[in-house]
């Protein structure tokens, strides 16, 4: 028994648990499978929750990436260094929004052998004792069966209990609750059976081909409108650096271009699939839809608040930042008005310590030379001690210097 476990099986027992319980909870198929789907959403709100916060953080730097790209332009590298700098800034995770909105995608493939193999998950058979099931219906009323024996389960299911008298005597173990069989019908749709496109005809216009039919479309539908809602959600939280709210933009990236081609390829390849396996693989798309587009609304909503406490302090820096600015810029008019020609002293702190000892050597000099007129003194200069002959520029001429160097002598 160990070796026949398989890893899906971890997903796909409990939900056969859950799915069958809620069936004989209800006793209506398509019930249990709504109900399902909506226990299944808020197990997964948090990863939804997580999934949205990631997905409109990402919106809300396409005006500040904006900039970014037109600065490096013609550096790939630095405008790469500059994104992740602003990613790890923010607390972004490159790809995560995408990541976590796709887990809900994986729940599918569970689900669906729970779908296509009742016997075995709802009525809690073996795989053995399923396939004999399959095998005594099959003998009995072989017409019921298509070619494909994908889903012989679900067809034999639907059969057990008209054939099962036949049944107990080919399978005497076989308890009184799997020989009840299960019964697919929800609004009188067989969600069972596959969607056909040969709705029309007259032969088989009736409400459970219609209703089969109708389900894929509007699981589709449900997930245009979904996706639809969610980038317009998305887009209006969007603001630049000032924490001025730039929804052109957004429309405009590429992030939203990559969603509006999705908006319609995804709706497109579940409408695919829908007509290829049971309704209620559809049914649980289509209440997944609506229940998504519900928490988008909500989460939104809650996010928004937050966003809008941070853009309002983002704005206020901004705006102080532009005071500040502006101030300096009417005290540089003032310096100018001032100084229209724009002659402006050295304000090096050499040469203004230079330019203070120059003016304390001349008042000295000057003192001492007053000092000496009234005294009668003859004042005679000390000869500079510096080599030049320039105290301000001591090496100027040179450590070599000689003034008769190149004077002929007689």
């Amino acid at each position: 028994m160990i070796l026949a476990f398989k890893l899906s099986d971890l997903v796909t027992v409990p939900f056969g648990y859950l799915l069958s319980f809620l069936y004989q909870l209800t006793s209506n198929y398509g019930i249990a499978l709504i109900i399902f789907a909506v226990l299944v959403k808020l197990i997964l709100y948090p990863v939804t929750a997580k999934g949205k916060k990631e997905s409109m953080k990402m919106s809300r730097l396409t005006p500040r990436l904006k900039v970014i790209q037109e600065r490096y332009a013609n550096d790939q590298t630095k405008q790469n260094e500059a994104i992740q700098a602003l990613y790890k800034e923010e607390g972004v995770s490159m790809g995560g929004g995408c990541l976590w909105s796709m887990i809900p995608l994986f729940i599918l493939i569970p689900l669906f052998t729970v779908i296509r193999q009742p016997i075995v998950y709802m009525l809690h058979e073996n795989l053995a004792v399923a396939e004999q099931i399959v095998a005594v219906i099959k003998e009995l009323a072989p017409s019921a069966f298509s070619s494909n024996n994908y889903y012989d389960q679900v067809v034999a299911a639907q059969l057990i209990p008209q054939y099962a008298e036949a049944i107990k005597a080919a399978i005497p173990a076989i308890s009184e609750a799997t020989l009840e069989g299960v019964n697919f019908s929800f609004l009188q749709i067989n969600m069972g059976a596959i969607p056909q496109f040969n709705v029309f005809k007259w032969e088989v216009y009736n409400w459970s081909t219609i209703g089969a039919f109708l389900i894929p479309l509007l699981s589709a539908g449900s997930q245009v409108l979904n996706m639809k809602i969610s980038m317009n959600m998305n887009n209006s939280v969007v603001t630049d650096e000032k924490g001025i709210q730039d929804e052109e933009t957004a429309k405009k990236s590429q992030a939203n271009q990559t969603n509006n081609v999705m908006m319609w390829t995804m709706p497109l390849m579940s409408l695919w699939i829908g007509f290829t396996v049971p309704s209620a693989l559809s049914l649980y798309w289509f209440v997944q839809g609506i229940i998504s587009m519900v928490m988008d609304v909500y989460l939104t909503k809650k996010l928004r608040t937050i966003y809008d406490a941070e853009d309002a302090l983002r704005l206020q820096k901004a705006l102080e930042q532009e005071r500040i600015e502006a101030e300096k810029e009417r005290i540089r008019a003032e310096r100018r008005a001032a100084n229209p020609d724009g002659i402006t002293e050295n304000t090096s702190k050499k040469k203004l310590q230079q330019k203070q000892q120059r003016e304390a050597d001349a008042a000295k000099a000057a003192a001492a030379r007053e000092y000496a007129e009234k005294k009668g003194i003859v004042f005679e200069e000390e000869e500079s001690a510096v080599m030049s002959g320039i105290p301000s520029r001591p090496y100027c001429k040179g450590r070599n210097y000689d003034p008769n160097r190149y004077t002929t002598e007689e």
